[in-house]
């Protein structure tokens, strides 16, 4: 018996050591997952307070979009003074007149992108005929040719002309006949004639040292004649004056065009005795189509975040081009990068993807747009493109929704500063309602003005579309907003440049 009672008592201290030792155990492991659950609430937290300062950061109250209104008309005017005088070129066209629709006739254009050149030709009918027929056709243009010689690439180009009107002219075709023809040439050049203008540096990928410094128009007519094209450049354009006169042949209020893809632009039609630096200009009309490379406006009143300085200093363009920076499509999807680079180093709600997304313009504006746009209840779209471009995997829903949040206000930011530059253009030309005359009115009537609308942020990004159109209605408000309509145009580069060829060549 007193060996069993002992055997007993001893069971019972082990026993009970066990469970003070499970117990132990226990809390411990309680303790641990207690204190993770701690840790990525904290982590949690934490981004969401990134997202929140960047709102707060991106703010586009309306008190702030009327400052950015006034900005850019004090800028415009600055840069209408001299030459230097402000962040905006405001550049002459020397095009006084816009087609009207009773443009008759059959017209090429070529239009030399980053990538590509585009070859057009339409056929005008006349008063209510309009455009009767267009053809088009697409070259790659290969590398070799955009770091070359000027002959190389301008023979190219009228290799490209020669082949697409033996094409669509057939037997039809003579030297004779000489046709003329607008150039679609959106890089920088310094323009001294509505067909002429001096090439003054190479952009988007280009690196054609012999061709800096010279007149574009004349290499292009000096490589047609070569190949025996009767041809005449009638017309040297970016693709914002064409959109412009695209929208004017269209609808005959239209004044302004802007540009909101890539890249972004605006112009307008302005007064030429408001052209101060230009003094003694006479135009037939009256006014002239201003390029004004608003890409590189700036104002101290732009909402800037210390992702759009980095975005900044890391480009190559440093202290350039700051509102295409904060409103166009190259830049919109790598701003959202940092701000989700910034989350991940300071959370752990996307794993481990810090690395990914720390690599520049790994994100795309389309595919930023593309988790904006996704409206699925679990938001599939956006863990897809998570997933596959940037290594993210297993994303809680309420990660995604972050994402998403953070697309929106990089969106809405731009959509509604492109809103105060489009009113700044209004004010600056008298027709935001700002102050008696000058408002456009009329007999008591306001009057009716149409900005031409291109570019794939605005034309194919329906949320961008939406809260730009919203901020020009909020700034101006909607009795001065249901006289100002932003009419989507396509092909401006294309289309619409052969239609200026053919509106300046009757005028000639």
């Amino acid at each position: 018996m007193g060996i069993d009672e002992g055997g007993r008592r001893l069971m019972g201290r082990v026993g009970f050591g066990v469970a003070v030792g499970c117990a132990v155990v226990s809390c411990a492991i309680a303790a641990i997952l207690v204190g993770r659950r701690a840790r990525s609430r904290r982590r949690w937290g934490r981004a969401v307070e990134v997202v929140r300062e960047f709102e707060e950061g991106c703010s586009t109250s309306i008190g702030r979009l009327r400052q950015v209104v006034d900005a850019m008309a004090v800028e415009m005017n600055a840069g209408l003074a001299s030459e230097g005088g402000s962040k905006l070129k405001m550049l002459l066209t020397f095009i006084d007149s816009l087609p009207d629709g009773k443009e008759m006739g059959t017209y090429y254009s070529l239009d030399l992108g980053a990538t590509s050149l585009r070859v057009l030709r339409v056929e005008l009918g006349g008063t209510r005929s309009m455009i009767l027929r267009h053809q088009v056709e697409s070259q790659p243009i290969l590398p070799y040719l955009m770091t070359g010689t000027a002959e190389e690439l301008f023979d190219f180009i009228a290799m490209t002309l020669q082949n697409f009107v033996e094409k669509v002219e057939g037997l039809e075709h003579t030297s004779d006949l000489r046709r003329e023809l607008a150039f679609t040439f959106s890089f920088p050049v310094r323009q001294i004639s509505v067909s002429s203008g001096i090439l003054i540096r190479w952009t988007k990928g280009f690196a054609i040292e012999d061709a800096i410094g010279k007149d574009v128009a004349r290499c292009l007519e000096e490589a047609m004649s070569k190949r025996g094209l009767n041809m005449r450049v009638t017309a040297l354009v970016n693709d914002t004056v064409g959109s412009l006169a695209l929208g004017h042949y269209h609808d005959e209020d239209a004044v302004a065009a802007v540009v909101i893809g890539t890249g972004t632009n605006a112009c307008y039609v302005e007064r030429t005795e408001a052209i101060i630096k230009s003094q003694g200009l006479l135009t037939n009309s009256g006014g002239m189509v201003i390029n004004m490379e608003w890409g590189s406006f700036w104002s101290s009143h732009l909402p800037r975040t210390s992702y759009d300085i980095s975005l900044d200093d890391e480009s190559p363009n440093q202290n350039d081009q700051g509102f295409e920076k904060m409103i166009s499509g190259m830049y919109l999807g790598d701003i959202v990068r940092r701000v989700l680079h910034r989350i991940a180093q300071e959370s752990d709600i996307f794993g481990d993807a810090a690395r990914c997304l720390a690599v520049p313009f790994m994100l795309r504006t389309p595919l930023m747009a593309a988790m904006h746009d996704d409206a699925s209840p679990d938001l599939r779209e956006v863990a897809r493109i998570l997933r596959e471009n940037l290594e993210i995997q297993d994303i809680p829903l309420r990660a995604r929704r972050i994402v998403v949040s953070v697309c929106d206000i990089v969106t809405r930011r731009a959509a509604r500063l492109a809103a105060a530059g489009i009113v700044g253009i209004l004010k600056k030309i008298g027709r935001d309602g700002s102050d008696g005359v000058s408002t456009g009115r009329t007999e008591g009537k306001s009057r009716r003005t149409v900005i031409a609308m291109e570019g794939g942020l605005y034309v194919s990004y329906g949320l961008f579309r939406e809260y730009l159109n919203e901020a020009v209605v909020e700034i101006l408000g909607e009795e001065i907003a249901q006289n100002v309509v932003l009419r989507t145009c396509e092909d401006g580069s294309g289309i619409g440049a052969a239609l200026l060829a053919a509106s300046l060549s009757s005028n000639q």
